[in-house]
């Protein structure tokens, strides 16, 4: 039968490692395996070892000694339900059968509040830890302080020493560098203490300008996924309410624990296991509202990681004119996304130099391929090479290197691929009751927030804020509702009303980052329209004839491209200073092939009227509650007024 070893009180509270045959040493030196923080321990104070079948406790000539049930001890041979405590801080020796009974009861021993005025604590379990998990823990963390306790998984995580931290790309994790813009109307509702940690040292930039959803004359801002995950993954560290757990969440072999939690928040992302588990209690989602002709689009993009030399409004006006490529970056420094054709999808692929076997790990997971001193693409996790880059004359390395050229990338300048896969569905509802009441048992409910929820097009650049608006809306239910009773569908009205609202605003602002609608009203992928683009700039004039490029459509395409960019520029002219002129324009894009300039020019502008357009806007559903209907007095005379009639 498995021991473990649990936090009672201390930085490793709701902690727990399973015992095996290797001694576990406790001390405050780093190397340790349970690092003790506090002052009253020794570098190496105890040490728990297997002898004959049991495990024993040794103190290791501590200087303020180790004790068992409060009685010091220089060896001890351990029993389920002993309580060790070294410095200040306890732990408790359980069996694996009895732990999750045991991490509850430690987080029970979290500080409270005044018995008598706490209506109880809400336990929580949050399955994902990026930016909108770890948001939502603080955001709820912020609403009811000392009365509530969450827990929070993520399998990218690793602990280092007292700390939980992102694992790196030694642990086979490559971490997010891609830059997202944050609308103002969602930092704003972030805690002053959230916001301090994101933005309070420089780590953004204000590319775009502003909007319809410019809160407060406050300009949407660029800033690294990386950068955000570390700084909330380091405020949740220290947060006594919360507890991180380095491990992915299974729902199956947490079952027993998920019974005795109020609130299950899955954040996990798009093709989130979590929710799979539960698809029954959430219903099934509906993939038709977002096909064409029977078919569920998809689209593939191409990250390229870069740094670009042209000014920001530059590369704004270069980004909304066309939606072949978009630039997203902090200081000229991010991504340059690629949206692929169905034909050059199939070709972002690596190769194994050693097995010579095509691998799909850039498309299917996807990995992050680096560039090496010899100019190969090589993927850190399946040691791959990218092979477009091994075949420079191939037409997909031939129009990578026209999306560099059109945003003055040099050569040297991009350092990375990777590939993007999303497509959406509808969803049906984001709260389901997952467990009902018991004597014994509060009722568990279940929240989809974040991709799980609403995964959708990155090409309007709104999935975080998506994200957060979700995030921010669960937590002020929560802070709301909670009273110590358990919890109904009723409390929950006004945040199923704001994720639907999302979803509708959102997924109808990604459908038009994906098709677009001709004269003729017909509605085409604009992948499709991209691929046409590309069959008629290499289709020979005559049965034989090479393919040569015409002139003449190429100036036509120019002359159209720089018209619709003026258009742009005098929209955006007063609200972003800076923009090129004409003759800056034109000697920048002269410089690309005349089947770039076509395909540009064919893809069309941005719909910013709609994706640019304002977002969705959950505080309508926070406002003061509506007052209460009282009916009419009876009337005089000792009738009762006809409710059918008008007072």
């Amino acid at each position: 039968m498995l021991s473990v070893i649990v936090g009672r009180t201390g930085p490793f509270t709701g902690q727990s490692v399973v015992l095996g045959d290797a001694p576990l040493t406790f001390g405050r030196r780093s190397d340790n395996d349970v690092v003790i923080v506090s002052v009253s321990a020794s570098r190496l104070h105890a040490e728990i070892l297997t002898e004959d079948g049991s495990y024993v406790l040794h103190d290791r000539d501590s200087r303020n000694g180790t004790y068992v049930n409060e009685e010091r001890v220089t060896r001890h041979r351990l029993a389920p339900g002993d309580s060790i405590r070294i410095g200040d801080e306890t732990f408790l020796f359980e069996t694996q059968e009895a732990v999750e009974t045991v991490m509850d009861l430690s987080q029970l021993a979290l500080p409270g509040a005044d018995g008598a005025a706490d209506p109880g604590l809400l336990r929580v379990t949050v399955s994902g830890g990026g930016p909108v998990g770890l948001g939502f823990a603080l955001l709820l963390e912020e609403a009811l302080r000392e009365r509530v306790s969450v827990t929070v998984y993520d399998g990218r995580w690793i602990r280092s020493g007292s700390k939980v931290v992102w694992k790196d790309e030694t642990h086979g994790n490559v971490r997010r560098q891609q830059v997202v813009t944050v609308q103002s109307r969602q930092y704003v509702s972030l805690t002053d203490e959230m916001r301090s940690a994101l933005f309070g040292d420089g780590h953004f930039s204000e590319m775009w300008p502003l909007g319809p959803d410019s809160v407060d004359g406050r300009p949407p801002r660029n800033i690294r996924i990386a950068h955000i995950e570390d700084r909330l993954l380091e405020l949740a560290n220290e947060k006594p309410s919360i507890r991180l757990v380095p491990g992915r969440f299974d729902p199956a072999e947490k079952e027993q624990r998920l019974a005795r939690e109020h609130v299950l928040v899955v954040c996990e992302g798009g093709r989130s296991r979590t929710r799979e588990h539960f698809a029954d209690r959430f219903g099934a989602a509906d993939a038709s509202i977002y096909s064409l002709d029977g078919e569920h689009l998809q689209d593939v993009v191409l990250g390229l990681r870069v740094k670009s030399r042209l000014s920001d409004p530059m590369s704004v006006l270069l980004t909304v004119a066309q939606n072949r490529f978009l630039l997203n970056s902090l200081r000229g420094e991010g991504f340059l996304n690629m949206r692929l054709t169905r034909e050059e999808a199939r070709n972002v692929i690596g190769i194994d130099p050693v097995k010579h076997v095509f691998e799909e790990c850039i498309a299917a997971r996807p990995c992050v391929m680096s560039r090496q001193e010899d100019n190969e693409f090589v993927c850190p996790t399946h040691g791959t090479l990218f092979l477009p880059a091994l075949l420079r004359g191939s037409p997909l390395w031939k129009r990578i290197q026209e999306g560099l050229r059109l945003f003055g990338v040099a050569d040297e300048d991009f350092t990375a691929v990777t590939s993007f896969r999303l497509d959406m569905v509808q969803r049906p509802r984001f709260t389901a009751q997952l467990t009902r009441p018991t004597a014994d048992r509060p009722g568990t409910y279940g929240f989809l927030l974040g991709d799980a929820a609403n995964a959708i097009h990155f090409w309007p650049g709104r999935g975080l804020n998506s994200g957060l608006a979700s995030a921010v809306s669960l937590a002020r239910t929560l802070g709301r509702v909670w009273q110590g009773r358990p919890l109904r569908d009723a409390d929950f009205i006004r945040h199923e009303a704001a994720m639907s609202m999302l979803q509708y605003r959102h997924k109808s602002r990604a459908w038009n980052a994906m098709v677009t609608t001709d004269e003729r009203g017909v509605t085409r992928a604009i992948k499709d329209i991209i691929d046409s683009s590309l069959d008629a700039a290499t289709t020979p004039s005559a049965p034989g004839a090479a393919a040569a490029p015409d002139p003449q459509p190429a100036t036509r395409d120019l002359d159209i491209l720089l018209d619709r960019l003026r258009s742009i520029r005098d929209r955006l002219a007063t609200r972003l200073p800076g923009l090129p002129d004409d003759q800056e324009l034109r000697a920048h894009l002269s410089s690309l092939a005349p089947g770039t300039l076509r395909t540009l020019q064919v893809s069309g502008a941005w719909e910013t009227l709609i994706v640019g357009g304002e977002e969705a806007d959950i505080d309508i559903f926070y406002q003061q509650d509506a007052p209460v209907f009282v009916p009419a007095p009876p009337r005089t005379g000792g009738e009762l007024s006809d409710p059918r009639l008008p007072a």
